[in-house]
This record gives C-alpha cells, sequence and structure tokens, in this order.
C-alpha cells in the first residue's frame, strides 16, 4: 500500500493557511515531499473568497465587526465562512496512477475519502453526479455570492444537501485539492458579512442557501468536535484513497516557502483585494 504524508496542522492565520496550501504544492512539485493530506482550522474565523470572485461583493466593514479574517484562495469558487469547520487539503501529482486526467473526474476521486469520513461519522453520503442540468439546477441557488450554492461535477450530499465545499487548482504539474467539513452552520454571519442590493435579496437567497446546505451537527443531532472530526476523515481518506497515512511534519523549505507567501501574497492586499 502507498505511503502518503499526514499533516494535522492545527489552526494557522488566514494567509499563512492558504500560503501552507501553495508550499506544499510546491515542494510536492520539486520531489521534496510525497502526496499530503493535511486537516487544519482558522485562527481567526475566516471569510475565503474565490480566486476569480469580487472583492466588491464582501462587506469588509461588517468582517472587521464580527472579528473575522479575509483570504483569497488560490482555488476558484465562490465566499467560504471558515469557522465551524474542519478544512482538508490533498496534494498530489497530476501523473499519479489514480489521477484521471479529468479535473472533474479527479474531484470525485480525491472525495472518495469525504463519502467514508461521513461514513465514520455514521451519515451515508453519497455523490451525486450533475452532469444533466436538471441535476444542477436541484443544487443550485443563483446569483449568491456563497460557496455551498454553487455546484460542482459532483456533489457530495447527505440527505439531499451539500455537505462539503470544495475547489481546486492545478499549478506545476500538481493538483491541489481543499474544502470545508462542516461541523456546524452560522448562515446568518455568513450573509451578512457579504453585498446584496437589498435586504429582501438577502434573505431570498439566505433561504436558498439553507435549503442546500447542511451541517454535520444538523443531520446527526449532536456536537462533533474538530478532534472527533479530523480522525474520522484520516481513517476516511485512508480508506478512500487506498492509501496509508503516515503522520509526518512540515520541511523547512516548506515553512521557508510559506513565509515568503505570507509576505508577497496571501497576507498582501494587493493578492486579498486583486479583483
Amino acid at each position: 500500500m502507498e505511503t502518503w504524508r499526514l499533516l494535522p496542522t492545527g489552526r494557522f492565520s488566514p494567509a499563512e493557511n492558504m500560503a501552507l496550501d501553495e508550499a506544499i504544492l510546491i515542494a510536492h512539485s520539486q520531489g521534496l515531499v510525497p502526496p499530503t493530506v493535511r486537516f487544519y482550522g482558522w485562527d481567526p474565523p475566516t471569510l475565503s473568497i474565490g480566486y476569480f470572485q469580487r472583492i466588491a461583493e464582501v462587506d469588509r466593514a461588517a468582517l472587521q465587526a464580527n472579528g473575522l479574517g479575509l483570504v483569497r484562495r488560490p482555488t476558484g469558487g465562490r465566499a467560504v465562512l471558515h469557522d465551524r469547520e474542519v478544512t482538508y487539503s490533498i496534494v498530489v501529482s497530476e501523473s499519479h496512477p489514480m489521477m484521471p486526467r479529468s479535473v472533474n473526474e479527479s474531484y470525485r476521486v480525491l472525495s472518495m475519502g469525504l463519502v467514508e469520513g461521513f461514513r465514520n461519522l455514521g451519515l451515508e453520503a453519497r455523490m451525486v453526479s450533475l452532469a444533466s442540468a436538471e441535476e444542477r439546477q436541484k443544487h443550485e441557488s443563483p446569483g449568491s455570492a456563497a460557496c455551498f450554492d454553487s455546484p460542482s461535477w459532483y456533489e457530495l450530499v447527505v440527505e439531499g444537501r451539500k455537505v462539503t465545499g470544495s475547489a481546486q487548482t492545478r499549478q506545476r504539474g500538481v493538483i491541489l485539492q481543499h474544502g470545508s467539513i462542516l461541523l456546524d452552520l452560522d448562515a446568518d454571519l455568513l450573509f451578512s458579512v457579504l453585498y446584496f442590493s437589498s435586504d429582501r435579496l438577502r434573505e431570498r437567497l439566505k433561504a436558498q442557501f439553507l435549503q442546500k446546505a447542511v451541517s454535520i451537527k444538523q443531520v446527526s443531532g449532536r456536537d462533533v468536535s474538530f478532534e472527533e472530526a479530523e480522525a474520522a476523515f484520516r481513517s476516511g481518506f485512508a480508506k478512500g484513497l487506498g492509501v496509508e497515512l503516515v503522520d509526518g511534519r512540515l520541511t523547512p523549505q516548506e515553512n521557508r516557502i510559506m513565509r515568503e507567501l505570507v509576505a508577497t501574497k496571501y497576507g498582501n492586499p494587493e493578492w486579498n483585494e486583486k479583483r
């Protein structure tokens, strides 16, 4: 069985989290580290926006009033509130034997670890193909800046509602996929830090959002701790990917690259406000 590295890195700042995901990608592209799965949290809770998303969609005064951080991801998609969740990232070469060439098919393969992780928590998650316009319409709420309103070609659902929001980028011949595993959901807070043309539109889109998205607490009826979820998804990713996950640590090179990327990119207003 192939061995991959596991990094349970705990909580980092917004800039550090995105810089570290990219640092692992760069180190893997240089052959310095093996394929890597990372679990992490955010300090402070943070709104991340997609690479192509307009900063004008974010109410930065509301972010500050609520003590939330802000960072632009290297991946696409829409805004995600990182608060009561476990965030995961996977870094693996595009040329890895288990990786399909198609972005959508690779998303499906990598997300099998999520399916198994939810099963470890007693939840029956399933992957839904959204290849048809009819299926996409069931899972989409047009007009919202919130990520969980934006369907992928494959959606991971529990009881018909989306339980994770994932995004992917490919750079230097390496895939980075990361996403949010919702332990609980505060839609009021999320929608309070996004701009809408009217309060009526905000409330309508929030109601649609709540019909599409769901948290582990809502479907399980209990509070699941960060530590319990991390353990469930650790074994879930090992089973879903068919690999052995072995605890590792950041290399000096990864730490150096992370610090450089915080200074020049993810901690820099020019990056976060570029669109």
